[in-house]
């Protein structure tokens, strides 16, 4: 019994304990049911919208990540964006960052259209820990830098705080009951026209719009018809607000219209074209001439070959060997063609910057590894005919409109020899002859080295005054060079503006020429087709009808919008019906 005593007395305790445990977990637990339980079921709230605001707070994050990514990374020099696209590289941090962000905007617009504050509550949650715990745990982990020190970081960090206060207030007043159309078509003004007008320009927005509204909206019409109704009613609401405007500012009857807006309208038009027309032309003429930038080469490569055996000569001149003519060198030198038009013409284009003076010695700087046998087939092969010998050159300059990428430019120039050059040839390959053998007209000492990767020779300056420039240069110049070439480089265009350069004159019509003329095309052509839908006088009761579809699906009432929807395609399958709908 006593025992029994004793057993019962440590229950009684242990049953205390646990109820008073039990109190004090549900003094701590109800609390925060009803917390929770008042946000998602609330008695009384004044339902309020402010999607789009934090819409705007994850576009601004969403701008901070692809122009700032730089402060994500570790390497802050080597996380350039817009130098790592140009070369067609995409860092994995950086999509991962734009995808998820991206995503995460998708998550609340559906949570939005389907008005689950639940489901708004739990994503705020883990957005909340998920991006404090990458913030400051993470981040300066992977940076290797403070928070406090990374400046982009916090303006992220700052604009997403303001985005969970925006959330938490959405999600304390609950969404709205009904939906209805885009907030920029609430009011009729030339702002929400042009700001609607630009929503609609950005690819792909609207059409991501639409079928994201029609997967999480609950509907009996069909993509097509959905996105029939969405049409009908963004044209209806901009024909809405040219018509207001017309009541704001009458034009009288019989009045012509002022100058001011015929030249201030139409002359910016006519202006807006022709630039259009000519913009390929004028570019490429003033990205040189203007605001091109001087490409001077870095190596300048020659190559002697006897037909198509190993080559005999090869010489390259670098660096030091590499000099600029000056300005009173290049006026002596464009003076002596003063009775060359055509030379004239060309160096108009050059000024002393652009000719590079390349000096190579006379003896080749490496041996002719040639075997006996090709050695006896070539003092063969001298007798025929048409022998060729091949000079062959090229120019290795930077691209500055790509960067410190290298670029080639190379030629080559091929002459016959006569018979009396092949006979000394032959003679000086069999061992009969220790006289050098010279080959007039061969070497090429003017070329231009343009943007592309073709180097020719200048034939508008061979009029008999290369010995000139050549003493000339010689004379400027402490060390007597064995050959000299002179290469005059085309200017490039700057970094920022390659990416159209690089199309060229053609590439400029093909791809921004005709492509704007084909939407400024549609603009002035196929409109006697349109007039029907687009000169309504009133459009009231058309929006009215757009307005009630929205309003009965936002209600439930599925079967009145089909019956609404079939009205409205009727009205537009009805010109006499359509007249009598948009009188005034």
């Amino acid at each position: 019994m006593q025992k029994l005593r004793e057993l019962s007395i440590r229950a009684k305790h242990v049953a205390v304990i646990i109820i008073f445990l039990y109190s004090r977990c549900m003094s701590f637990y109800d609390p925060i049911c009803q917390f929770f339980r008042a946000l998602i079921q609330p008695e009384y709230n004044a339902v309020t919208d402010v999607y789009v605001l934090m819409f705007l707070a994850d576009t601004i994050d969403f701008i901070i990540i692809v122009f700032g990514f730089w402060a994500f990374g570790k390497h802050s020099a080597a996380a350039d964006i817009t130098s790592s696209l140009s070369e067609d590289q995409v860092p994995e941090a950086f999509l991962v960052m734009v995808l998820i962000q991206f995503g995460t905007m998708v998550i609340d617009r559906a949570l939005y259209l389907r008005k689950t504050v639940l489901g708004k509550l739990i994503f705020q949650l883990i957005l909340v820990l998920g991006i404090h715990f990458w913030m400051f745990f993470i981040l300066p982990t992977v940076t290797e830098r403070r928070f406090n020190q990374n400046l982009v970081a916090q303006l992220w960090y700052f604009v997403k705080c303001v985005y969970f206060g925006l959330s938490a207030y959405q999600i304390r007043s609950g969404y709205p009951t009904r939906v209805l159309g885009n907030f920029l078509t609430k009011s009729y003004n030339y702002l929400n026209l042009f700001l609607f007008q630009g929503f609609r320009l950005v690819p792909f927005l609207t059409e991501l719009r639409a079928v994201m509204d029609w997967v999480w909206t609950d509907t009996t019409l069909s993509l097509s018809s959905w996105i029939c109704v969405e049409d009908v009613y963004a044209h209806c609401f901009v024909l809405k607000c040219w018509r207001e405007s017309e009541k704001r500012y009458p034009q009288p009857r019989g009045q012509k219209k002022k100058r001011v807006v015929k030249y201030g309208m139409g002359g910016l038009i006519v202006l807006l074209l022709i630039c259009i027309v000519w913009f390929p032309l004028l570019f490429m003429s003033l990205i040189k001439s203007v605001a091109g930038v001087v490409n001077r080469p870095l190596d300048v490569s020659l190559t002697i070959t006897l037909g198509g055996f190993q080559p005999i000569f090869t010489m390259s001149a670098q660096q030091n060997q590499l000099r600029d003519l000056t300005e009173e060198e290049f006026n002596a030198f464009v003076s002596s063609y003063s009775y060359t038009p055509s030379a004239l013409q060309f160096l108009e284009a050059y000024t002393h910057q652009d000719v590079t003076v390349a000096e190579l010695q006379g003896s080749s700087n490496s041996l002719w590894t040639i075997s006996p046998p090709s050695r006896w087939y070539l003092s063969q092969v001298l007798h025929l005919d048409h022998f060729p010998l091949t000079l062959s050159w090229t120019v290795q300059s930077r691209n500055l409109s790509l960067g410190a990428k290298a670029e080639l430019a190379s030629g080559k120039h091929v002459t016959y020899l006569d018979n009396q050059t092949r006979l000394e040839l032959i003679e000086l390959l069999n061992g009969n002859r220790t006289l050098p053998v010279v080959i007039q007209d061969v070497l090429p000492c003017f070329l231009r080295a343009p943007s592309d990767s073709n180097a020719k020779p200048i034939e508008h300056l061979y009029t008999g005054v290369i010995s000139r420039l050549v003493n000339m240069a010689k004379k400027t110049h402490s060390r007597e060079a064995g050959l000299q070439l002179f290469v005059f480089s085309d200017k490039v265009s700057p970094p920022s503006l390659g990416f159209l350069a690089g199309y060229g004159i053609m590439g400029l019509y093909a791809s921004v020429v005709l492509v704007i003329g084909k939407f400024v095309r549609e603009f002035f052509s196929g409109i006697s087709h349109s007039i029907m839908f687009e000169e309504l006088p009133c459009v009231d009761r058309i929006l009215k009808l757009c307005t009630d579809i929205f309003l009965v699906r936002e209600t439930g009432e599925l079967e009145l919008e089909e019956e609404l929807y079939a009205k409205l395609i009727f009205l537009y399958r009805s010109p006499e019906t359509l007249i009598k709908w948009t009188r005034r």
